[in-house]
């Protein structure tokens, strides 16, 4: 449905239509453009500077048919379940909802997890993120001591837009549900991150650095390229 501009009446631009709207303006720009940012889930119009609220407004308003659809498209957010076979560092195991089991624990390929069902969710995505303190923080030391580099730490966040981040610190942010992600794509990232120690940049050293540390990182980057979306499905 078309939506009406009073004029002469200001307005919050983000905040006119019923979904979350983020405007990127720029002198460099020469036109209007619209897309979906998946991970975050929100329109996003690009447009030059010298444009005003009202023609991009405008725009916004002539394409409302194709932002509904595509936002349509967007697969739905989703909990972790009782019975739901996930991949968790690499193995794949099934989810098993008991209430005789107190604390998370994984026993050959199945992850048991007690306490009220309607907090299974909270339950596994806590118990992964302390997993993943863990493992990350040892493949990443890993790496480090390979690359004669020092690391200070690693943090788990719970971030919308980034796998990873490494500080002039030395100090490595990962996101949590690269723990769902194969092997070779979490070894990919370790690396990734582990590089920025020598190189905070992203040039052709860098990558060489990547390399040498994981000799199989093109594979695990392709993936996560092509599948990653698919990991911020869950909440």
């Amino acid at each position: 449905m078309k939506i009406t501009l009073l004029t002469g009446k200001t307005f919050d631009l983000e905040n006119a239509f019923d979904f979350p709207l983020k405007i990127n303006m720029s002198f460099k720009l020469k036109r209007l453009s619209l897309r979906i940012d998946h991970k975050k889930r929100i329109v996003i119009l690009s447009l030059p500077k010298w444009y005003g609220k009202k023609k991009a407004f405008e725009f916004i308003n002539e394409h409302l048919d194709w932002i509904e659809e595509k936002l349509a498209e967007l697969p739905q957010i989703k909990d972790f379940e009782d019975g739901e076979k996930i991949s968790l560092f690499g193995q794949e195991i099934v989810i098993c909802h008991d209430s005789a089991f107190g604390a998370p624990k994984i026993i050959e390929n199945t992850l048991f997890v007690g306490g009220d069902k309607e907090f299974l969710h909270r339950r596994i995505k806590d118990f992964i993120k302390r997993e993943a303190k863990k493992v990350f923080l040892e493949k990443s030391i890993f790496f480090a001591e390979k690359l004669g580099e020092k690391l200070a730490g690693v943090t788990i966040k719970d971030t919308k837009s980034r796998w990873g981040s490494c500080s002039t610190l030395h100090h490595i942010n990962y996101n949590w549900r690269i723990a769902l992600a194969p092997l070779e794509t979490i070894d990919y990232l370790m690396a990734h991150e582990v590089a920025h120690l020598k190189c905070q940049d992203h040039s052709a050293s860098f990558w060489r650095t990547v390399d040498s540390l994981n000799p199989n990182a093109y594979a695990g980057k392709k993936w996560l390229e092509k599948h990653g979306n698919e990991l911020y499905l869950y909440r």
